[in-house]
């Protein structure tokens, strides 16, 4: 993908990429904190859900976590899962972050479509997310549609006073 001169490019995430991913959240995520462990746990379950961005230079500039999980559920934000589920039932995308200069250039809708084909070719019939930060018109336009179910309301309301659970059908 080419932003302007810059050629940015999305590969597979990296321990050695753990401490950017954790400097880029800490300024892209200030509302929403997480541990270096919680990065760390998520790459080492399910390293093909985990990617990063970076520019021509080779800076990360943005990353992205999924992993297989329950359809309905949502992790705690700032916890660790432990283990996947035995017999997931959606592919969560658990954060997708770009620094302020990867926006507006294409790489978030680049990821999904990397992400949706992925979970395509796992046979996931789903997958969700919890939008945030009045990021569900975005959403929306890369297929989820928000799924309002009153028993999530009270873990929503953990994650923002906005948070929407959004479910995107694969065909």
């Amino acid at each position: 993908m080419v932003s302007g001169s810059q050629i940015l490019q999305w590969r597979p995430m990296k321990v050695s990429d753990l401490a950017s991913v954790s400097a880029m959240a800490n300024i892209i995520h200030t509302d929403f904190f997480e541990a270096d462990a919680v990065y760390q746990e998520r790459l080492q379950l399910y390293p093909d859900g985990c990617h990063v961005l970076q520019d021509g230079d080779g800076k990360l500039i943005g990353y992205a976590l999924t992993h297989p999980w329950l359809l309905y559920t949502m992790p705690a934000l700032n916890s660790l899962l432990d283990q996947l589920p035995s017999e997931p039932t959606t592919y969560y995308l658990h954060d997708i972050a770009l620094l302020p200069q990867s926006r507006g250039t294409g790489a978030a809708r680049e990821i999904v479509s990397i992400l949706a084909d992925h979970a395509q070719r796992s046979r996931f019939a789903t997958m969700s997310l919890i939008a945030v930060n009045g990021s569900t018109g975005f959403w929306q336009k890369q297929g989820f549609e928000p799924d309002d179910r009153p028993e999530l309301e009270t873990k929503l309301r953990t994650y923002s006073d906005d948070a929407r659970f959004m479910v995107r059908y694969l065909g």
